[in-house]
């Protein structure tokens, strides 16, 4: 099976049927402890419903932080549960599994992955940088002799890299990304309007009118929190134009990524990437006018993938369909023996 464990949501891929898993990652346990709360199946979408309510002797957790794994026993209590889940309880499954990582994660990080997917059954664990998964999942041409260029903006964090005949040519690990974007929003709703909100409903104000560049429209969204000066309830109207400032620093950290990127490329990847372009995926890619500010700065053609938030998962589940061809270019667990 192939994993896209990603900061905000897990994919998962099986051999043969595509995606099969698509759950928040986010785990309900009992405060002070690792155990997980409904056997062990207080996981994924019934754990988010979880996040901002939950009663003193329960907290929801989400493991994973900017990329990388921040709780080790668990991710391992959520991969578990999910692996078990596809195979529909059947605990002597032992699959093999391709995991997508930030390209700038550390040894020590990657030990995390490889120890808690063993941990929670996998039988083999193979590692591909999320760049990577991201472009072929995008359809991108990367194992030819000639620039693709992918963003791939996540929750924890947004990879920027240029490939070329199967491999990773430059790239950067930004630990920013739409987890940032919401805690923008929650600061500014503060800062001006001294409302508390919760980063759920963050993350809702910028799908619903959040942008990177001016609309045609622009809209107004019923924010709904806890004034911060009397303690009670309070509901306030905010435009696409107030969230657009509110995101203008997380953005620009992107673009200049971007920038960075480009600039250190070879001159004759830099030539392709004229007719190439660049191709945004992730949740991040969702973001209206992106692309737009994207083209602005860098010259270049820019266009989101089809199904941006798969582009991981789908990728991961190419490599799985040829795991014999690609897995000399991947990183396995029997590496580190």
């Amino acid at each position: 099976m192939g994993i896209d464990l990603g900061t905000c949501n897990t994919l998962v891929c099986v051999r043969g049927q595509g995606i099969v898993l698509n759950e928040p990652s986010v785990v309900a346990v009992k405060k002070g402890t690792n155990r997980v709360l409904k056997n062990g199946n207080a996981v994924g979408l019934v754990a988010k419903e979880m996040i901002g309510k939950t009663p003193g002797t329960i907290s929801a957790v989400r493991p994973l932080m900017d990329g990388v794994i921040a709780d080790f026993d668990i991710t391992e209590a959520m991969l578990s549960y999910f692996i078990r889940k596809i195979h529909g309880g059947r605990v002597f499954m032992r699959p093999r599994v391709v995991i997508s990582v930030p390209s700038g994660i550390t040894a020590v990080e990657k030990r995390a992955v490889y120890n808690s997917a063993e941990r929670a059954g996998a039988r083999r664990v193979y590692l591909v940088p999320e760049p990577m998964a991201a472009a072929i999942g995008a359809g991108l041409p990367v194992a030819e002799a000639r620039a693709s260029m992918i963003i791939d903006i996540g929750g924890g964090t947004t990879e920027v890299a240029i490939l070329s005949l199967a491999d990773l040519s430059v790239s950067e690990s930004l630990r920013v990304a739409g987890d940032d974007m919401d805690e923008a929003i929650v600061n500014y709703m503060k800062r001006t309007y001294n409302l508390m909100i919760g980063p759920q409903t963050a993350e809702q104000i910028k799908i619903e009118i959040g942008s990177a560049a001016e609309l045609e429209n622009e809209t107004t969204y019923e924010v709904r929190g806890r004034d911060m000066i009397s303690g009670l309830p309070r509901k306030t109207i905010v435009t696409s134009e107030e969230i657009r400032e509110a995101l203008k620093e997380p953005v620009g950290l992107i673009v200049e990524t971007v920038v960075r990127t480009l600039e250190k490329a070879e001159p004759e990847l830099a030539a392709d990437l004229v007719e190439e372009g660049i191709c945004l995926a992730g949740g991040g890619a969702l973001l209206r006018g992106l692309d737009q500010v994207l083209s602005q700065t860098t010259g270049l053609r820019v266009r989101v993938a089809d199904d941006p938030l798969t582009c991981v998962a789908r990728g991961t589940s190419i490599f799985l369909e040829h795991l014999n061809e690609w897995k000399e270019t991947m990183e396995s667990d029997e590496d580190d023996v």
